[in-house]
C-alpha cells in the first residue's frame, strides 16, 4: 500500500482481520495487504493482530484492533453509488447479513456497526431537479424507503 492520498483507519475491538476479509469479500477491486501483529512489548497479546491493511473498491483502509474505547457512529458513513437495483440489492444484502441492520433512506449499519449509504447513482440528480414538483415527489418517495427502490424512485420522479 502506498502512502499517497488518504487511508481510512477503522477502529475495531479484536475483529480487525475478520472485518478486513469481510469487506474485501463484498467489493470488487479489493485485497488484503500487510498484517501487523503485536510484539512482546504489547499493548496487545504478543502475536495477535494489531492492524490489517486492505483495499475495498479501490479505497485504502487500515483495520486497527484498538480496543473497546471507541465505536462507530452515524456521524461517519460510506456512500456506495449504484447504477441499478441489482447493485443496490447486492450491497444491501451483503452489508446487512449476519447482524447488520437496515435504516431509512438507503442507510444501513453492517455487523460491526459501521454506517453505509447504498445510493441510487441518479438520486442526487432526481432530488435536486430544477422542477420542484419532481424533486419533491422523489424526495417523499425516498423518505418512505429503507432500501432504495429504483423503479419507485423513477416512478415518483416521472409523476406516476
Amino acid at each position: 500500500m502506498t502512502t499517497d492520498g488518504f487511508t481510512t483507519c477503522l477502529w475495531f475491538d479484536g475483529q480487525a482481520e475478520e472485518a478486513a476479509h469481510y469487506y474485501v469479500s463484498i467489493f470488487k477491486n479489493s485485497g488484503i495487504g500487510r498484517i501487523g501483529r503485536y510484539g512482546e512489548s504489547g499493548p496487545g497479546e504478543a502475536g495477535s493482530v494489531m492492524a490489517v491493511e486492505f483495499t475495498a473498491n479501490g479505497q485504502k483502509f487500515v483495520a486497527l484492533n484498538g480496543g473497546p474505547q471507541f465505536t462507530f457512529t452515524e456521524a461517519i458513513s460510506f456512500q456506495i453509488f449504484c447504477s441499478d437495483q441489482d447493485e443496490i440489492d447486492h450491497y444491501w444484502t451483503k452489508l446487512t447479513e449476519n447482524g447488520g441492520e437496515g435504516g431509512p433512506c438507503g442507510w444501513l449499519k453492517d455487523r460491526y456497526g459501521l454506517s453505509w449509504q447504498v445510493v441510487y447513482g441518479r438520486l442526487i440528480d432526481l432530488i435536486s431537479d430544477p422542477d420542484p414538483e419532481k424533486a419533491a415527489r422523489t424526495t417523499r418517495a425516498m423518505m418512505a424507503m429503507g432500501k432504495l427502490d429504483v423503479a419507485e424512485l423513477e416512478k415518483a420522479y416521472a409523476g406516476g
